[in-house]
């Protein structure tokens, strides 16, 4: 029985493309997690890398499934830690965490639909986006819980008129860490082979 070269050509040709998918991963999990623990770095107030790791997840994971869990854990995993830095204990789970948590994974999506081609327009639109997403539900949570405002229309406009000076921050964090986080993979990618792979959804 005679074999096909070809057979061996096609084989070593997926193995490749699969090695250097899961090497691209390797970077940007690297890097998600990077973003993540920088939390835990002492910064002004509300200026993070959050918005920028959702919406980098969601425009450089191939894969839709992981583009939404890894950066959710990341988030999770340095809420624990910086809980327990503040209160001495760490809490699975805070008052209005489902909030942020959604916000953080509509950014997600955000990052998978506008971002997934490289362009200093798209990277403005996702990141201008993303802070506004993030204003809206996580101030939501504040309100709807009833433990600062009163549930009702004048508590509402108290509780978004309250958190209008801290928006400024989350607008130029989100900026300067969705610009440099984008760039920065944009140079390596366009220099390192295996991160060259070009995303797929599933």
């Amino acid at each position: 029985m005679l074999l096909n070269p070809h057979f061996f050509l096609i084989k070593n040709a997926a193995k490749m493309k699969s090695e250097k998918i899961s090497l691209r991963f390797a970077v940007i999990t690297s890097i998600v997690l990077a973003l993540a623990l920088s939390r835990l770095l002492p910064h002004p107030l509300n200026f993070s890398p959050l918005a920028a790791l959702a919406l980098f997840g969601g425009a450089r994971y191939s894969n839709r499934m992981a583009a939404y869990l890894i950066p959710l854990l990341a988030l999770w995993v340095s809420d624990l830690f910086l809980n327990y830095a503040f209160y001495g204990s760490f809490v699975l789970f805070y008052e209005g965490a489902f909030f942020t948590y959604f916000a953080f994974a509509m950014i997600v999506m955000i990052g998978s639909v506008v971002m997934r081609k490289f362009s200093a327009k798209n990277l403005l639109m996702g990141s201008l986006s993303a802070s506004l997403v993030f204003f809206l539900l996580s101030n939501f949570g504040v309100w709807i819980s009833g433990g600062l405002y009163p549930l009702t229309a004048a508590g509402f406009a108290s509780c978004y008129a309250a958190a209008i000076p801290f928006f400024r921050n989350t607008l130029t964090g989100d900026l300067v860490y969705t610009f440099a986080v984008f760039y920065a993979f944009e140079f390596a990618q366009q220099r390192i082979s295996f991160l060259q792979v070009k995303p797929v959804n599933h």
